[in-house]
């Protein structure tokens, strides 16, 4: 009998409305084990999910995305409706599902059962193979298959348009994995991967796609979601309860209530270990990827605070150019007005010529006060054409195109002594590098504060090297060689921030009128003042 043009209506909205089609067609397990049964009803995480990965779809044609998460958020109850969707909805659409241990893979198999159980008679598909490791839908060349990370050549044999890996940065086999059972799905429209999983400090397959994600390089997008858009994460707040210190700035930065503090108080002690309550519900992701003892030079509350400042851009624009040095690493730029770091905006595998060709674009675009690059690596040769091109700085010549600068990051400090308040002098940076990244972090803490882009990757790179001190008592950043040993990305984005700190600036250019002017040099310090 054919369908009225009500019924054809509803089901094409249960085709096309994926938050439509869970709270209609999809049954989960209350967390309330007295309510049994509940409508799957997406919460603000699975929402906001939803949104990337089908902007994603729209943009390239599949999805390639990595998840962030903390604890019992519903990701994973996400990706199973919605992989039950596109198969139920689809003809030869094989979806395969891959966790960390066997118990964790049946949990999320019995989920697509329950979806598959409790489905509308109308919309619920006819079945075919049915076991405890693959559901078939017979009429429509459809199914599941699962599989647990403990062997390594699950599923490599197999063609996949649908792929949910479940706590990825706990995988036994991650590499093998990942050339294996990941490879089986063709690179072709459609197809969808989602890869999803609590932190497991630095280092691993998981860690090292985040990294590279989060930095915009490859297909994956990184999404991240954290705790508090969970909605059970709050707590009846008892008469006497108030925030200390270190509780109050962390509300501030993330905007939480009393109520979710209260949570966030018990379950730190329910866990007794602070760093270990970031990673299992962490804030950031820079914060769930922790590693116990690693001390970073830029405190993250430091980043945190501004991340969240809203202060205006005075003063000249300098902008900071860190040229890649090896494969991965990016050519970053940073553009800062006083206490504002204004964006960073970087390119990946860009050479001499190119480099230097998009900075002379930059330059006649944004017309900056000064232009530091770093002329280690590549950026002695982008310096170089940018000489040739006349964009280098010479004293006492009045041009604004001529504001580009050399700075060695292994040069010699400009102050090697430091002075105390005591007026007692000590040793200083090591080198200019360490000198300017003491600048950036003397910035962040200043009582005015300062604002940077809303970022996490910005934060990873912030936050990522730890530093000690030599025999001479002088400070010394950690490189950019020992932390690929470790498994943490170069910094390429603060260090393009730290070279806007490499000298003073005051703004020379001809033709600025003198109140501008006056302005300008009141903004132009490093410190932004």
């Amino acid at each position: 009998m054919p369908l009225s043009p009500r019924e054809r209506a509803i089901r094409t909205r249960l085709r096309d409305d994926f938050p439509h089609y869970a709270s209609r067609a999809l049954r989960i397990r209350a967390k309330d084990p007295r309510l049994g049964l509940a409508p799957l009803v997406l919460n603000a995480a699975q929402l906001h999910l939803h949104g990337r990965i089908e902007a994603q779809k729209r943009r390239t044609g599949r999805v390639r995305v990595l998840v962030l998460k903390g604890r019992q958020q519903g990701v994973s109850t996400y990706v199973g409706g919605r992989f039950y969707w596109l198969a139920t909805h689809g003809r030869g659409v094989r979806t395969f599902i891959l966790s960390h241990e066997q118990q964790a893979t049946d949990n999320l198999f019995g989920m697509v059962e329950r979806y598959h159980e409790h489905c509308p008679d109308l919309i619920r598909p006819s079945t075919g193979t049915a076991n405890a490791r693959e559901l078939e839908f017979d009429r429509l060349d459809s199914g599941y298959a699962v599989g647990t990370a403990g062997t390594k050549a699950v599923g490599r044999s197999q063609t996949i348009q649908l792929f949910h890996g479940s706590e990825v940065a706990f995988w036994p086999n991650a590499e093998a994995h990942f050339s294996g059972v990941v490879q089986a799905v063709p690179d072709a429209a459609g197809t969808e991967i989602i890869l999803e999983s609590t932190a497991n400090g630095i280092g691993g397959a998981f860690h090292e796609r985040w990294q590279r994600a989060e930095a915009g390089i490859g297909d994956y997008e990184a999404v991240f979601i954290p705790w508090f858009w969970s909605e059970e994460y709050r707590r009846e707040v008892p008469p006497a309860f108030r925030l200390d210190p270190e509780e109050a700035n962390y509300a501030a930065a993330h905007g939480l209530d009393m109520a979710q503090m209260a949570w966030r108080r018990n379950k730190i002690a329910e866990l007794r270990d602070p760093l270990l309550f970031r990673q299992e519900y962490p804030a950031t992701a820079a914060e769930a990827f922790q590693m116990t003892g690693h001390d970073s030079f830029i405190p993250p509350e430091l980043v945190v605070r501004a991340r969240k400042a809203a202060l205006a851009g005075i003063g000249p624009l300098v902008i900071g150019a860190d040229p890649a040095r090896f494969g991965d690493d990016r050519f970053a730029l940073a553009y800062r007005r006083g206490r504002r770091l204004e964006k960073i905006v970087s390119r990946q595998k860009i050479d001499t010529v190119a480099g230097a060709n998009w900075l002379r674009q930059v330059i006649d675009a944004e017309r900056p006060a000064r232009v530091f690059v770093d002329v280690g690596g590549i950026g002695a040769g982008v310096f170089d054409l940018l000489r040739s091109f006349g964009y280098a700085r010479e004293p006492g010549v009045a041009d604004p195109r001529k504001v580009v600068v050399p700075i060695d990051f292994a040069g010699s400090p400009q102050d090697p002594e430091i002075m105390l308040p005591s007026g007692e002098m000590r040793p200083g940076p090591f080198n200019r590098r360490a000198e300017m990244w003491l600048r950036s972090r003397d910035w962040l803490s200043e009582p005015g504060g300062a604002q940077i882009p809303d970022e996490d990757a910005l934060q990873a790179d912030a936050c990522g090297p730890s530093y000690h001190y030599n025999a001479n008592a002088a400070l010394l950043l950690e490189s950019k060689e020992h932390m690929r040993a470790r498994g943490v990305r170069s910094p390429d984005a603060w260090d393009a921030v730290a070279l806007t700190f490499a000298e003073p600036v005051g703004d020379d250019r001809p033709g600025l009128d003198p109140l501008a002017a006056l302005r300008a040099r009141s903004g132009g310090s490093w410190m932004g003042r």
